[in-house]
């Protein structure tokens, strides 16, 4: 395949012909780096796209778009013609525009060592190609990532740095940026020991589609900004696949300690940005469900792993009737952050100022709201 103006056609989609990143999207095969993917297809769930068995394929992977190249322990380049596995999507190629975007918020300088998340290389691949391989460190968690992403890059003539490291533990060396496309719980204290004086950190927290990003600063710490940009990257992982997600089945049905009229209506937070933000920031790890029958009636549930859950159902425009039991009322919830976005017309996390302090705790405010994040639990993988 004549992958070079696939490759012209992505840079002028992405980037500005002045911008210092179209010329390393346009010099950048993508195939090469997700040569098998994953495809969710209706009726019959993840399906392998191959584009070694057809190359006729490989120009999909020049949209700016996502591709999934891992489903819970199953990568796509281990995988059988008629393999649909279950599970969540564990590694992917990342759609080049948040990937630049991400860079960006970096404000990456041309002498700049930048360490960032491997994934498949070809985010590593255009770093490489804009600094030059002695200036790029790439870690993951999955060996395999790393072995496949290393040969790749070597194929088309890049040797950054690639070492297999969680990167939420000890890091190697020191860098002028930490850019991560994965999205973690909280800002590991080991990443401020590793920036470098003036060092600046950005990515995105774990469930939300908030990006941070904050500037090292004298005593240790580092301070910044949520981001008005939305991301949403897969959670950092420890092992092969994430722990098992709260089951939201007998949510569905179960009896309830309290039964009540919502302030709202029903609404999908899984789809709205600001809300699934605000949600996860007051209240992490809850598991959502959602379903609208033929007659119009909406049905969401909340469950956490603390046992709480929560059941609304209601029609478009009506008031829900509210189920929920447990430690903590989760729609309840909900609805103070509803009530306090149309009470002040917006919702105080973008555009707030972060603090983190050395041990990686994260103060995050605006006006008179605030909210404290603690570090990201530390990993104790060996480098």
């Amino acid at each position: 395949m004549n992958w070079r103006p696939h490759a012209a056609t992505l840079a002028e989609r992405v980037a500005r012909p002045s911008s210092r990143w179209h010329e390393p999207i346009a010099t950048t095969p993508r195939h090469v780096f997700a040569p098998r993917w994953w495809q969710y297809v209706p009726d019959r769930g993840w399906t392998l796209r191959d584009g070694v068995a057809h190359p006729d394929l490989w120009p999909r992977l020049y949209q700016d778009r996502t591709f999934v190249t891992r489903i819970g322990p199953l990568h796509a380049d281990h995988a059988a013609e008629d393999d649909h596995p279950t599970g969540l999507p564990t590694s992917s190629s990342t759609l080049p525009t948040l990937l630049v975007t991400m860079y960006r918020h970096a404000l990456i300088d041309d002498d700049n060592d930048v360490l960032c998340v491997t994934g498949t290389g070809y985010g590593t691949a255009l770093l490489t190609r804009r600094l030059g391989e002695g200036h790029v460190t790439s870690v993951d968690v999955d060996p395999h990532l790393v072995d496949a992403a290393r040969g790749r890059l070597a194929f088309v003539g890049a040797a950054p740095t690639m070492l297999v490291c969680d990167i939420t533990g000890p890091l190697p060396g020191r860098h002028d940026r930490i850019v991560s496309t994965v999205g973690l719980p909280g800002i590991p204290s080991s990443w401020l020991a590793n920036l470098k004086e003036g060092g600046r950190l950005v990515t995105n927290l774990a469930g939300t589609g908030l990006v941070v990003a904050a500037d090292k600063t004298p005593d240790g710490g580092a301070k910044g900004r949520v981001l008005p940009d939305r991301a949403g990257f897969m959670a950092t992982r420890a092992g092969d696949d994430y722990p098992p997600s709260p089951d939201t089945g007998p949510a569905w049905t179960a009896d309830a300690d309290d039964v009540t009229t919502g302030r709202y209506p029903v609404v999908r937070v899984d789809e709205s940005w600001e809300l699934r933000s605000a949600l996860a920031l007051a209240a992490p790890g809850i598991e959502h469900g959602y379903d609208e029958d033929t007659d119009g009636v909406r049905t969401a549930v909340m469950v956490h792993q603390d046992g709480s859950w929560a059941r609304a159902t209601g029609r478009r425009g009506e008031a829900a009737t509210v189920h929920q039991a447990g430690p903590r009322r989760l729609w309840d919830t909900l609805d103070e952050i509803r009530h306090r976005w149309l009470s002040d017309g917006g919702l105080p996390e973008y555009g707030a100022g972060v603090t983190i302090d050395p041990d990686g705790t994260m103060n995050i405010t605006h006006g008179q709201w605030s909210t404290t994040i603690p570090p990201a639990p530390q990993s104790t993988t060996a480098l």
